[in-house]
């Protein structure tokens, strides 16, 4: 049996976590962004995230096979209980689990911290083709998403249009004198 781990992420973790994300850069829509950031500029991206937010990986048999972390939704203190998600997995590890157990994870880091709405920015198909599946938006479903809004036509990839759907999950109580959220500690 294989032994499974989520852990947070280092930023030695970075060539290994870019070379899983440089796949979906390259071959796919589901990350709008055309070109494969530097090293460099990856892990200034991993830097800023883990100032405030959890950055995990999830290790098969010692192997990184995804990571998954937060961010601020929109940047303004009123939106401080709200984060989006990210979430990559090896394009060979899908369908095995690994994304539920890292979300999950994640979810529960988030909560602690005191954040109460989750939000995932999917990319998404009018009509599923080669470089883009509802596979994101089913797999969010799954975990308890629900569809909250559709933007048409709003990517441009490969030489075609693509929507991309916003997503949310509500894990905690909305209160009236809400606490501070906490930074998340590594």
């Amino acid at each position: 049996m294989a032994d499974i781990t989520v852990r947070n992420a280092t930023l030695a973790d970075a060539p290994r976590i870019l070379e899983i994300y440089a796949y979906y850069v390259e071959h796919t829509v589901i990350t709008f962004e055309y070109t494969v950031p530097s090293l460099e500029e990856f892990e200034g991206r991993m830097r800023h995230t883990m100032e405030k937010y959890p950055y995990l990986v999830i290790e098969k048999d010692g192997r990184i096979e995804g990571y998954a972390y937060a961010g601020a939704f929109v940047g303004r203190a009123a939106y401080d209980w709200a984060c989006e998600l990210t979430i990559y997995l090896d394009h060979n590890a899908q369908k095995c689990g690994m994304g539920r157990m890292l979300y999950q994870a994640l979810a529960d880091r988030l909560k602690a911290m005191g954040i109460l709405n989750l939000y995932a920015c999917i990319g998404y198909p009018q009509v599923e083709d080669e470089y883009l599946t509802r596979n994101s938006a089913q797999f969010h479903e799954h975990l308890g998403f629900a569809l909250c809004g559709t933007f048409r036509n709003c990517g441009y990839k490969f030489g075609r249009w693509y929507d991309m759907v916003w997503m949310e999950k509500i894990i905690g109580e909305h209160k009236a004198d809400q606490p501070a959220v906490q930074p998340y500690r590594y």
